[in-house]
């Protein structure tokens, strides 16, 4: 369900999932009624040695859910498949105004890249493994251009992306 198809509810709440497991918790708990939005960030990441998109949440191991009857069934949130818990202060459910789901559902996310020019950056494999740069510029689908400091110069070197991590 897309944010823009979800209904208006008046009062939303915050699950818990276990790790990585928001899309599951997201599709079993929709199966039993609940309306549930999980915000989605297009990050760029290395996969495989290649440079791709992803879809990842914007809050890890979060979701909204609202309940689709007017008595919710606790229960079954706990025990539905890829859910770690329902956010509860003082044993009550966390209350989330429906004015942040729709902030959620007009914000225009803009897609993060891997590294952004002027980022420290460190080496972490080959020749010039444990050195620190500054990155430059992509340079194709699976290397990038970086400024390395070596014997009191800066030297431009085109390294492979997977062997760039974020200082």
């Amino acid at each position: 369900m897309k944010p823009a198809d979800l209904p208006v509810a008046d009062a939303w709440y915050v699950v818990q999932t276990k790790p990585r497991q928001e899309a599951i918790a997201r599709e079993h708990l929709t199966r039993q009624g609940f309306h549930c939005m999980l915000p989605l960030l297009k990050a760029e990441r290395i996969r495989r040695g290649l440079r791709v998109w992803i879809d990842e949440p914007l809050f890890s191991r979060y979701l909204f859910m609202a309940p689709g009857c007017a008595q919710p069934r606790w229960g079954a949130v706990r025990s539905t498949r890829g859910v770690s818990r329902l956010v509860e202060f003082g044993g009550v459910p966390a209350r989330l105004d429906a004015r942040w789901i729709e902030a959620f559902q007009t914000y225009k996310y803009v897609p993060r890249r891997l590294f952004a020019p002027g980022e420290h950056v460190v080496v972490g494999q080959g020749p010039f493994a444990g050195m620190e740069g500054i990155y430059q510029m992509a340079d194709g689908e699976e290397r990038a251009v970086v400024m390395l400091e070596m014997l009191g110069r800066e030297c431009r070197a085109n390294l492979a992306l997977k062997a760039l991590r974020a200082a």
